[in-house]
């Protein structure tokens, strides 16, 4: 397990202990969170503070079946403020995991890619056979860590999955970042009686995808009998931000209105995915959908 120590791969590492596995994690704490690991005394986790893109890895993934890579360095406003992290982190270390995994021969590795890569252009829903364009550093180096992924598939006895993840949110997603994900930072905000700030008009649309439907993902891309697919992973509905505001007064009982500032460079207008093939590839269903994920996630930070 890469990026063991951020949102995505805390919450994978707890799924996969409970479901009896042996888990290894590996971070190097730049986007990853020790406290999100708090808890996790299993005997059967080891933790490795490892950098993929400069560090060792053979010793990490000696024995290893199955390697989920969920490290980055996330979040287009930081990739256009930073461009060098992201391709640091997203290029050079997943090209370094692959070779470690083949070298290994692990069984199958299922990357996090982004439906970041999808753009603005084209139809809605997005389908994972339509073309892509990736308008921003993030997107750019997501797109190039699935499709040398898929090479790896292509090239090596190395079976390879890639997850498009759209709008991700839950527990254990740091909401005080300056590049926080826009559902953890508008319910702190507005947990603490303060205006949102939507970039743009606020009709701009995201499939925000709860945790858990994740969690489950990831679990079957590696347990089903496919290798070298791209499959979105998403709820296959649309809520736009000002409706994201609205559902937080309506689950906080408040009523607070968003500030509004020019739109940003680099994002997307609006994400909405088609989750056919998952459903029918890898058995892949919601598990929870976005209401009930928003009163989960309010819960967590209510409870901090």
């Amino acid at each position: 397990m890469t990026g063991a120590a951020g949102f995505i791969g805390s919450n994978l590492v707890r799924k996969l202990l409970e479901e009896g596995h042996e888990v290894r994690g590996i971070d190097n704490f730049v986007t990853g969170r020790r406290q999100n690991l708090e808890g996790v005394t299993d005997d059967d986790f080891e933790l490795y503070e490892r950098d993929l893109a400069t560090d060792e890895l053979a010793d990490v993934l000696e024995g290893v079946d199955y390697v989920f890579h969920q490290a980055a360095v996330p979040s287009v406003p930081r990739s256009i403020d930073k461009p060098r992290l992201s391709i640091e982190a997203n290029c050079i270390g997943t090209s370094e995991l692959l070779l470690a995994a083949r070298d290994a021969d692990v069984e199958r590795v299922v990357v996090a890619a982004s439906s970041s890569i999808y753009g603005s252009s084209g139809n809605l829903p997005k389908r994972e056979d339509q073309p892509v364009n990736p308008e921003s550093p993030y997107a750019l180096t997501k797109y190039w860590t699935e499709e040398l992924a898929m090479q790896f598939s292509d090239f090596y006895d190395l079976d390879t999955v890639a997850l498009r993840y759209f709008n991700v949110f839950g527990p254990r997603q740091d909401p005080e970042s300056d590049y926080a994900a826009v559902v953890p930072k508008f319910a702190r905000l507005m947990l603490n009686g303060e205006q949102p700030t939507i970039y743009g008009d606020g009709e701009q649309s995201r499939d925000f995808t709860y945790i858990e439907n994740v969690l489950q993902a990831n679990y079957k891309a590696a347990t089903s009998d496919v290798g070298g697919e791209v499959y979105n992973v998403a709820c296959g509905g649309r809520i736009t931000v000002n409706e994201l505001v609205d559902e937080l007064n309506d689950v906080l009982g408040t009523d607070i209105e968003p500030h509004y500032d020019d739109p940003r460079p680099g994002d997307v207008k609006h994400s909405h995915a088609d989750i056919g093939k998952a459903r029918e590839e890898i058995d892949y269903e919601p598990v929870v959908e976005f209401r009930e994920g928003l009163e989960r996630t309010v819960a967590t930070l209510q409870s901090d």
